[in-house]
C-alpha cells in the first residue's frame, strides 16, 4: 500500500490529474459517481487510473441501516473494484437508508450492542461481495445522542476485532466531533487501534451559520491549522499512512489543493524518516 499523500479527484481536474507527474500522487473517487455502463467520466477515470493508484471511498452502501447492503450496489462496486484495482475501498460509519427511502445524509446511530452486531454484519457481507478487506470512517457528530453502550472508538476497535476490517480516520471528523461534544481529540486518536488505520483523511470545516456554536463538516474550506496539528499527533504516533486531501465544496484551482496535498507529503516523509510512538 502506497504511504503517499493523495486527492480526491474532481470532474473539472480531469485534465489536471492526467498532466500530474509529483511522485506517489494518488487519486480518490466515490464509486457512486461511477457506475455506470459508459460515459465520459468513466473513460476519464479509466486514463488516469494508467498513471495513479486510485482508492475508491464509498457514500451510498448505509452499513448502519437495519437491513443488509444493497445487493445491487455491491455488485455495481464489485465491479469497479475489478476493474480499477484500487488500493483501498472504505465505507462510512453511518445509515442513509431507511425501508426504501434514501436521506442525503450519513447520519448517526446509537453505538449499542445490537448496532455492533447488525454493522458488523453488513462489514461481513460487504468484505465477502468484494472479496477484500474495507475500511471504515468515523462519522462527524453535531448532538449528543443518547442509549449508547460504547464510546466510538471502543465501537470501532470491536468493529476491527469482529470484522478484521480497517479504519479510515477523518481527522476533520474527529476534530469537529470533539468540539461539538466536549470531549478531547487528542485522546480520541490515542485510544485506536494504531495497526488497524489504513487510511486519513484531512478536510476543511465551517461554523454553524444560526449561531449555536457547532462546527459543520462542510469539505468546503482549507484544512484548519488545529487539524493539521492533530494529524501531525497521529502520524507520530502511528507511522505513514496513506492521506487524503478532500475537498467536495467551494473547490478550488488543482495547485491549491496541490498545496495542501505537499504539505501532508512532506509530514508524511519527515514520519517515515522517525520512528513512530505506538
Amino acid at each position: 500500500m502506497t504511504q503517499t499523500a493523495g486527492l480526491g479527484l474532481k470532474p473539472q481536474h480531469y485534465d489536471d490529474a492526467l498532466a500530474a507527474t509529483a511522485p506517489g500522487l494518488w487519486f480518490e473517487v466515490h464509486p457512486e459517481n461511477y457506475m455506470s455502463a459508459g460515459g465520459p467520466r468513466l473513460s476519464a477515470l479509466a486514463a488516469i487510473r494508467q498513471s495513479h493508484p486510485l482508492s475508491l471511498h464509498g457514500v451510498g452502501l448505509s452499513l448502519a441501516a437495519d437491513a443488509d447492503p444493497d445487493p445491487e450496489h455491491l455488485a455495481a462496486l464489485k465491479t469497479l473494484v475489478d476493474r480499477f484495482e484500487p488500493f483501498v475501498v472504505s465505507e462510512h460509519l453511518a445509515w442513509s437508508t431507511h425501508r426504501g427511502v434514501h436521506q442525503p445524509d450519513l447520519l448517526p446511530f446509537p453505538r449499542t450492542r445490537a448496532a455492533l452486531t447488525r454493522i458488523a454484519g453488513n462489514i461481513g457481507r460487504m468484505q465477502d461481495a468484494l472479496g477484500r478487506r474495507v475500511l471504515v470512517e468515523n462519522p462527524s457528530l453535531y448532538l449528543p445522542l443518547t442509549g449508547h453502550d460504547l464510546d466510538e472508538t471502543q465501537f470501532l476497535r470491536a468493529l476491527v476485532e469482529t470484522t478484521g476490517c480497517g479504519l479510515l480516520v477523518d481527522v476533520n471528523n474527529v476534530f469537529v466531533s470533539a468540539h461539538n461534544l466536549g470531549y478531547s481529540a487528542q485522546a480520541y486518536l490515542d485510544a485506536l487501534p494504531a495497526a488497524a488505520v489504513g487510511e486519513i483523511h484531512l478536510a476543511g470545516h465551517g461554523q454553524d451559520e444560526g449561531g449555536s456554536g457547532l462546527l459543520i463538516d462542510t469539505h468546503g474550506a482549507p484544512i484548519a491549522e488545529s487539524v493539521w496539528t492533530l494529524y501531525l499527533h497521529l502520524i507520530d504516533r502511528i507511522g505513514p499512512r496513506p492521506t487524503l486531501i478532500e475537498r467536495d465544496d467551494d473547490v478550488p484551482a488543482f495547485a491549491v489543493l496541490m498545496a495542501e496535498r505537499d504539505r501532508a507529503q512532506l509530514a508524511l516523509d519527515r514520519a517515515r524518516r522517525e520512528p513512530a510512538h505506538v
